[in-house]
C-alpha cells in the first residue's frame, strides 16, 4: 500500500510531534490527518475524518484511550468505511511489552523507538492491504475480525496499566460488595449473587439488585477483574451484567442489541458492538 491516512491522539504535544516525525520516516506515504489531545476529541475527529489508522494514547485527560476506542467502536459507520486499524501508545514499558507482545498486538512506546515503530508500520500496511472495502461481500467478516482485534487490544491495554497500591487481584472472585446507598449515609454488604448489573455513572458505579440500588467508588475497570467472568459479562464500556439474569435479548431496526434482566423488566440495556459477539446466535 502506497497511501494511507491516520489520526494521532496524544495529550503531550512534544511526544505527538515526535511520533508524527518518526512516522514520516518509517512510512512516508502515510498522511496524518490531525493530532488531538484527548479522548473526546479523538472520537469526534475519527468519526469526521475516518482515518485508516488510529494511534491512541492509553492515558489522556478526561476520556482515556480505552474509553475512546470503546465509544468509537459503537459509533463507527461500518457500512460506509472499514473501521480503522488501532494502535495504542503507552509509556508503561514493562507492562505494555508483556501484555501486548504476548498476543502479537500493536503498540507504540513513549518515547518512540524507530525499530519497534517500523514493525508496527509493516503490520499496519499488511492489514490495510488485506482489508476489503466496506461495500464488498467480505466486509461483514472483516468487521467482525476487526472488532475481535479491538477487543484483544482493549483487554491487553487494560492489563498493561500498572495496578494502584493495594489493588492486587484477589485469588477468588468477590462474594460481597461493600456499597453505600444512594444517599451515601450507610454501607451495606451486598451479596454478589444478588447483583443484576453494574453501571458506571460519573465518579461512581451503580450496583443494582432486583429491588435496590447502591453506589461504590471502585471504577468499573478495576471491579471487573474481581468478578467471575463466567457469571458477569461486560456488554458495554459502562455496563456489566450477571449472565444468568438475562431474560431476553432483542435486535432493533438499526441492528443494535438490547437486553432485559429478570428482576428489572422495565429497564432495557444497550449492548455495545464490541460485545455483540456474546449473542452471536441471534
Amino acid at each position: 500500500m502506497t497511501h494511507a491516512t491516520a489520526l494521532i491522539a496524544e495529550d503531550e504535544p512534544l511526544l505527538a510531534q515526535a511520533l508524527r516525525a518518526e512516522l514520516g520516516t518509517a512510512w512516508p506515504a502515510l498522511q496524518v490527518l490531525a493530532t488531538v489531545g484527548d479522548g473526546h476529541s479523538a472520537v469526534e475527529a475519527a468519526l469526521r475524518l475516518r482515518p485508516q489508522v488510529l494511534f491512541l494514547d492509553i492515558r489522556m485527560p478526561g476520556q482515556d484511550g480505552l474509553a475512546a476506542a470503546a465509544e468509537l467502536a459503537d459509533h463507527w459507520p461500518a457500512h460506509e468505511a472499514p473501521m480503522p486499524q488501532l494502535v495504542f501508545v503507552t509509556a508503561y514499558d514493562e507492562y505494555a511489552a508483556r501484555a501486548f507482545d504476548a498476543q502479537a498486538l500493536d503498540y507504540v512506546l513513549k518515547p518512540v523507538q524507530p525499530e519497534r515503530l517500523q514493525r508496527t508500520v509493516a503490520r499496519l500496511q499488511q492489514a490495510l492491504a488485506a482489508a476489503p472495502a466496506a461495500a464488498t461481500p467480505q466486509a461483514p467478516a472483516a468487521l467482525e475480525q476487526t472488532l475481535a482485534q479491538w477487543r484483544q487490544l482493549l483487554a491487553a491495554a487494560g492489563g498493561a496499566l500498572p495496578a494502584l497500591p493495594g489493588q492486587a487481584q484477589p485469588s477468588a472472585p468477590l462474594a460481597f460488595i461493600a456499597a453505600g446507598d444512594t444517599g451515601g449515609a450507610s454501607v451495606r454488604m451486598v451479596p454478589v449473587d444478588e447483583v443484576l448489573y453494574f453501571e458506571a455513572a460519573d465518579k461512581y458505579v451503580r450496583v443494582l439488585t432486583a429491588t435496590q440500588e447502591h453506589l461504590i467508588r471502585t471504577p468499573l475497570k478495576q471491579l471487573l477483574p474481581q468478578l467471575d467472568p463466567q457469571r458477569f459479562w461486560q456488554i458495554h464500556r459502562a455496563v456489566v451484567v450477571r449472565a444468568d439474569a438475562i431474560e431476553q435479548v432483542q435486535r432493533d431496526e438499526a441492528g443494535k442489541l438490547h437486553l432485559r434482566l429478570r428482576g428489572r423488566p422495565a429497564e432495557q440495556l444497550a449492548v455495545s458492538r464490541l460485545y455483540a459477539h456474546l449473542f452471536k446466535a441471534m
